[in-house]
């Protein structure tokens, strides 16, 4: 066999230590090979080191992190390229993206301005012109329209930055992409658009792939070998095909126990159905009612398009919607990054007024409160977010950030929320509660972070809770257990659920009924197992015919 395009052998990384400290190994004596052309899927609950070893191979580590092994691309070693080589080999090279898109963008500069800064670096013999058109036609791959060049990232959904990162990370054609869970925020069409294109990309330019995913149906459909890595160790690598049908290793046995369950054909959870057709709900009031809501957001005109007396845009971000959720259901809002599921979702907090349309919530409606009204009543809906940095706060300890809004609604004293949180803790099982109650969120796993997270929310026993894609950036047995978690705490508070998320069969097993959303509207709403079994739109269609599936594989 050739020599490889890209290895590692014997790699050992520990994070920088206190003094006197014996190190502790993230990635524990890991070796694998990428031969040109080869897409490899690299899959492990959070914590066992993915993500480690994909900042490793760009040398994006900790200052003063131990390193043992070798990294090589080419048959050259990395851990010895000067700054200089360094700089060349981070996208003409090898080309990271990372789970966070803002981990790559900043804020202050314009989309357009990030692929003509990364084209100049790498590439000044393009003119400006010719940079333009190769970053256009690039982010037109990911399905970003030329008319966003002049945004923002702020004015682009999560999933939406995503795409943009990944686009800069395709602009220069680099041989090694490592891809840190870059679908995790992205809907099912978008997801299969750009694996294709990277696996035409590996195809046509012998390109090598390295996938970091916890989503094993999209390594399964997507990968040619598959590593599993558990504590810092590899403990199982193979033919994806193979590894999937007789994993040795009990680790990988139990990841794809859990995937199947959330896939399995004949289970769907829903103990409450509500029908589709002729709605029968426990309660003839719903707990929410939506109606003709609209968001809608101006695009100004740039100083050129106004010269030329152009004029400003209008984007739609929701645009009309009507949608009524019932006591004790659960109701998904499933749609492509961009469609407006989240801007609903915050229209209906009121954390962004709506544009026109209501929202009536417990027969209050709640587009006409005043702020300080909204403030007490959101006491009864609660958020959790894909991400938990999203309302945790970094330098409070997990006690503090669980307890804060009994006291920011003045419900307890410190002495009865610490009691409560306490409580709540146990319940969400983070045990035992007095050592979590200390800690930060900093030192907690992600499936940990998003437990304290659901503890927050829970904490003031709200009706209602908008989980906004909240186990997505989890691995399989860490979603599976958040997911049992959640339905027994719908029972135990009486809770009902809006559901938004891009993974199709997290909807099916969670789900009563389906909202679909494209392009700020609700194209189809029914029950789950009608949906899935006679999707009536087009569109929910295609969402159907791209999600991976595992008993596919």
């Amino acid at each position: 066999m050739s020599e490889p395009l890209f290895s590692v052998e014997n790699l050992r990384i520990a994070y920088p230590q206190r003094s006197h400290e014996q190190p502790s190994w993230a990635v524990d004596n890991v070796s694998f090979a990428l031969q040109p052309g080869e897409r490899m899927g690299l899959v492990g609950e959070s914590g066992c080191g993915k993500s480690t070893l994909g900042r490793a191979v760009m040398r994006l580590l900790p200052a003063n992190s131990q390193i043992e092994g070798k990294i090589s691309f080419q048959g050259k070693s990395v851990l010895d390229l000067t700054p200089s080589e360094m700089r060349r080999f981070r996208g003409e090279v090898a080309a990271l993206v990372f789970q966070d898109p803002m981990t790559r963008l900043d804020p202050l500069m314009t989309i357009g301005n990030h692929c003509l800064e990364t084209l100049k670096a790498h590439a000044p013999e393009l003119s400006t012109k010719e940079a333009k058109e190769k970053a256009i036609a690039t982010l037109a791959k990911v399905n970003i329209a030329a008319n966003r060049w002049n945004q923002y990232p702020h004015e682009f959904s999560g999933g939406m930055r995503q795409r943009v990162a990944i686009a800069l990370a395709l602009l220069l054609s680099p041989k090694l992409i490592i891809a840190d869970e870059p679908t995790t925020s992205l809907d099912v069409t978008v997801s299969a658009q750009i694996l294709q294109e990277l696996t035409r990309l590996c195809s046509e330019e012998n390109m090598a792939l390295l996938l970091i995913s916890h989503d094993l149906a999209m390594v399964a459909e997507y990968c040619d070998r598959i590593g599993v890595m558990y504590f810092g160790k590899m403990v199982e690598t193979g033919a994806t095909d193979s590894v999937f049908r007789h994993p040795q290793h009990e680790y990988t046995q139990s990841l794809l126990k859990a995937a199947l369950h959330i896939q399995s054909i004949d289970e769907v959870s829903a103990d409450n159905i509500v029908q589709a057709e002729g709605i029968t709900p426990q309660s003839p009031h719903p707990i929410l009612r939506v109606k003709e809501l609209k968001q809608h957001y101006a695009i100004e005109p740039n100083l050129i398009e106004r010269f030329f007396k152009a004029e400003g845009q209008t984007i739609k971000a929701v645009d009309g919607i009507n949608l009524e959720l019932y006591p004790g259901e659960i109701l998904g809002l499933v749609g492509e990054s961009g469609c407006g599921k989240s801007t609903l979702s915050r229209t209906i907090l009121q954390l962004i007024r709506p544009t026109g349309g209501e929202v009536e919530f417990l027969g209050t409606e709640l587009t006409s409160l005043s702020r300080q009204d909204m403030r007490a009543s959101r006491r009864q809906i609660q958020m959790i977010f894909q991400d938990p940095h999203a309302c945790l706060n970094p330098a409070m300890s997990v006690g503090q950030n669980i307890g804060d809004p009994l006291l920011i609604h003045g419900m307890a004293t410190p002495e009865e929320a610490k009691k409560q949180v306490l409580a709540m803790l146990e319940r969400v099982g983070l045990v035992p509660a007095e050592t979590y109650y200390q800690r930060y969120a900093s030192e907690l796993s992600g499936g940990q972070q998003q437990r304290v997270a659901i503890a927050r929310a829970l904490i003031t026993h709200p009706k209602l809770l908008i989980c906004d894609e909240p186990v997505s950036m989890l691995d399989a047995s860490v979603q599976s257990q958040v997911l049992d978690l959640m339905l027994a705490l719908k029972e135990e508070f009486e809770l009902t659920y809006l559901f938004i998320t891009h993974d199709l069969w997290l909807a099916r097993f969670l789900c009563d009924r389906i909202a679909v959303m494209n392009g700020g509207k609700i194209v189809e709403l029914g029950n789950t197992k009608e949906i899935f079994k006679n999707p009536q739109h087009e569109y929910t269609k295609k969402l159907l015919g791209a999600a991976p599936l595992l008993a596919r594989a």
